[in-house]
């Protein structure tokens, strides 16, 4: 199996992506230093209707939702193929400013 890694911003807000095939999909998984599962979000393409749709699951208290369906969304789209994003991304004593560099960093 192919897999492919990015990484960008740097210091507490450093995002990686990993991505890999399974089959025909796509597991994607987002994360910083402090890695953990926070949201799942399974992307599906439907190419007669050209959308695309998606499913999450939060983890209770976690906010990485947002990431994970982002994500599973734009990458369904834009490849046609079923994606699972996973996303956990934790900072301790986050900022306002810190918040939109994540958010830029996992677009």
């Amino acid at each position: 199996m192919d897999k492919y890694e990015l990484t960008k911003g740097e210091g507490r807000t450093k995002i990686n992506l990993s991505a890999q095939y399974m089959g025909n999909g796509l597991i994607v998984s987002i994360y910083n230093e402090n890695a953990h599962l926070g949201a799942v979000a399974v992307g599906e393409y439907d190419p007669k209707e050209k959308r695309a749709s998606v499913s999450v699951i939060t983890r209770l208290g976690h906010k990485d939702d947002v990431i994970a369906q982002k994500a599973a969304h734009s990458i369904s789209k834009s490849t046609g193929k079923p994606v699972c994003v996973i996303a956990g991304i934790h900072v301790d004593n986050i900022t306002e400013a810190e918040i939109g560099e994540i958010l830029e960093n996992t677009s």
